[in-house]
């Protein structure tokens, strides 16, 4: 099967979404593909129940209302979802660029831009609970109140530890975190909420073994200590993931430590092909979901000039779009 669009989004996560609006706006045909199998990207794949704190005009906005917001603003201008389904391989052609996903689809687009986020994503395996995914243990929390009045165990000492627990003890029977280490790589405040909340935190500690038909304890060796068993209906796996680029390293891009370096239009080494959100990378970057939206504009500008050198690079505000 072919398409043909003006511009190919690789990667639906909130900077394709935004990316996808834009580019409606600008009068361009749009596809989106992903992995994935729903749009939204990480955020709907391992926090869609999270506060987010630094999207502008949102105080804090809860991961799946993101997202929904975003889908419906690109729905505007009917881009095309291509879930599921993998970006394998890019060449250039006398028209643009060709891409073929896994499925055998093949795309020509006048222009691709690459919105992956950290890329294909795999969860740290916790030792302790080999066979027990699905039976209890979890790594990411899809839906908070599936977990009301459980006993719940966290297992990890990072930014995601902490914000389980904390969205996660007031409606939990109760919650405690078990961290290998004394210290901490969740931010300091955060850290002191949880503390704050009265949620246990054992320390210098490892998980030995899940037991129960469902799950009901956890044995936890605490450093210099006698084993301690917890009751645990939900184990959350929270140790972090491993991330690569998948296919697209084989692309020809230059590439710094897993991302793609760009310029100041957003464009890669390679012609029309841009980049942008946290995949993208130059001198200064700042990784935010704010910084990706305002990326993903200047790259649709960009590609519209790319693909119709009379076009303005600034096309107005779209509060002036009727």
């Amino acid at each position: 099967m072919e398409r043909d669009v003006d511009l190919l989004i690789v990667g639906a996560g909130p900077t394709g979404l935004y990316a996808a609006y834009y580019a409606g706006f600008r009068e361009l045909t749009v596809a989106l593909v992903d992995a994935l199998p729903e749009p939204g990207g990480q955020v709907t794949a391992m926090y869609p129940e999270k506060m987010i704190f630094d999207v502008a005009g949102f105080p804090a906005i809860r991961g799946r209302d993101l997202v929904s917001g975003l889908v419906e603003q690109a729905g505007q201008y009917k881009p095309t979802y291509l879930l599921g389904r993998q970006a394998r391989t890019c060449e250039s052609t006398e028209d643009g660029l060709r891409v073929g996903l896994a499925d055998g689809t093949t795309i020509n687009a006048g222009a691709v831009l690459i919105t992956a986020g950290m890329g294909e994503f795999n969860p740290r395996p916790l030792p302790a609970g080999d066979g027990w995914l699905g039976r209890g243990m979890v790594h990411f929390v899809p839906v908070l109140a599936e977990h009301t009045d459980q006993h719940v165990v966290i297992v990890g000492g990072g930014d995601s530890a902490f914000d389980w627990a904390l969205a996660l003890h007031p409606i939990a029977a109760s919650v405690t975190l078990v961290h290998r280490r004394a210290n901490f790589r969740a931010h300091a405040a955060t850290v002191r909420q949880v503390r704050e909340l009265g949620v246990e935190i054992i320390t210098d500690a490892e998980v030995l073994e899940l037991r129960g038909t469902p799950l009901s304890e956890v044995d936890v060796k605490v450093k210099g200590e006698d084993v301690k068993t917890l009751p645990a209906h939900a184990v959350v796996a929270a140790l972090g993931f491993t991330a690569d680029l998948g296919p697209i390293e084989s692309w020809g891009l230059e590439l710094d430590h897993r991302a793609v370096v760009v310029d100041t239009t957003m464009q890669t080494k390679i012609e029309r092909v841009y980049a942008a959100g946290d995949v993208a990378q130059y001198p200064g970057k700042v990784k935010l979901i704010a910084t990706g939206f305002g990326e993903a504009a200047t790259a649709v500008n960009n590609i519209a000039v790319a693909l119709n050198p009379q076009a303005h690079l600034f096309p107005g505000h779209s509060s002036n779009a009727s």
